[in-house]
This record gives structure tokens, C-alpha cells and sequence, in this order.
């Protein structure tokens, strides 16, 4: 599936809603929403976000998300996240706009309600920790190593029927969202 710019924002906006201060570390955000993909790929075979997933030295990260939090978006992309999210002070992002919810469905806005009761509390460097202990996380030694969806699932203890399934249903998705686009 493509990276769904709108709702990784909005998805972003509603951890951020949640903290209640408007801003967020953004190396907290992008674990949060990565907890979030991850759990939301183990319950209903597919991501929030259709981010792309790699392994970094602090932990696991959303690639695309990653970027648009460090680098911002490229001039032939959607301006999207700019529009409602900024870099703010050390190191944080700041929602500078409501995204609304639209896109989010009612489970996955309940999904990252759990993540950030679970881990929202920790510090950044705390969240870290956690995501180290995540089975499909590798060292990758000041690189970045992909993580597959498959890896996912098979360490979430999906049955390999159950892992071809879920990715061929991926893979329908996107074929389907290719057509619809005219590629």
C-alpha cells in the first residue's frame, strides 16, 4: 500500500491532542506511531499509515514519516503534514493546524489511544528502550536496515497461511489503489 500522507498526520495530530501540550518530541511521536502501525498490522493485516518500516539506531521508525519530520516534504509531494505539523523548539513537532480525523477510522483512533496510554508516559528515551526490545529490531550499526511486514507477523506469531494471506491482501490493496490512481 502507498504511505497515506493525511492520515499519518492525522494519526501524528492525535497523539500530539493527546499529550495536551500541542507538541511532541518528534523521536517519541515517530515511535508512538510506529507502535501504533505495528500493533494495527498484528490485529487487522494492514498498517495506519502504509509507512515503510527500517530499522535505526534508536529503534524502529516510519520511513516516510521519519522524513517529513526531519526533512520535511519534497516539492513534488503533498504539503500536507507541513500544513498542520512544524518543527517547534529542540528537537519537537508542533501541530500548527487541526488535520480533523477523517480519514482515521473510530478502531484506530481507539488504537492510538492505547498506544499513547501505554507508552505515552514514557520519556523519549524511555520509548527507546522500549522499542529496542522488539523482536524484529536489529542493530544496524549507525545504517538502516528494513523491516519486512512478514518479519512482523511472523514474530507477532501469525501462522505462515495467515502471514501470505495478510500479504496478498496488502498487495491486492495496492494494485487496487495503482489502478484508481491511473498508474
Amino acid at each position: 500500500m502507498p504511505f497515506n500522507e493525511t492520515k499519518a498526520t492525522q494519526a501524528a495530530a492525535h497523539l500530539i491532542k493527546r499529550r495536551g501540550q500541542g507538541y511532541m518530541s518528534y523521536m517519541k511521536l515517530i515511535k508512538l506511531l510506529y507502535f501504533a502501525d505495528r500493533e494495527a498490522l498484528l490485529r487487522w493485516g494492514s498498517p495506519i499509515t502504509a509507512d515503510t518500516f527500517y530499522s535505526m539506531d534508536r529503534g524502529p521508525v516510519l520511513s516516510r514519516v521519519h522524513d517529513l519530520v526531519t526533512e520535511g516534504a519534497s516539492p513534488q509531494e503533498s504539503h500536507f503534514w507541513e500544513e498542520h505539523l512544524q518543527p517547534y523548539g529542540d528537537h519537537e513537532v508542533k501541530m500548527v493546524a487541526d488535520p480533523s480525523n477523517g480519514e482515521l477510522s473510530e478502531a484506530e483512533e481507539e488504537l492510538l489511544d492505547e498506544v499513547f496510554a501505554r507508552f505515552g508516559n514514557l520519556s523519549r528515551w524511555e520509548i527507546v528502550d522500549e522499542a529496542h526490545k522488539l523482536p524484529e529490531w536489529e542493530d544496524p550499526q549507525g545504517g538502516r536496515i528494513p523491516i519486512r511486514y512478514a518479519d512482523i507477523l511472523r514474530f507477532g506469531k501469525k501462522s505462515p497461511q495467515q502471514i501470505e494471506a495478510i500479504l496478498g491482501d496488502l498487495r491486492a490493496s495496492e494494485y487496487v489503489h495503482k489502478v484508481l490512481a491511473g498508474g
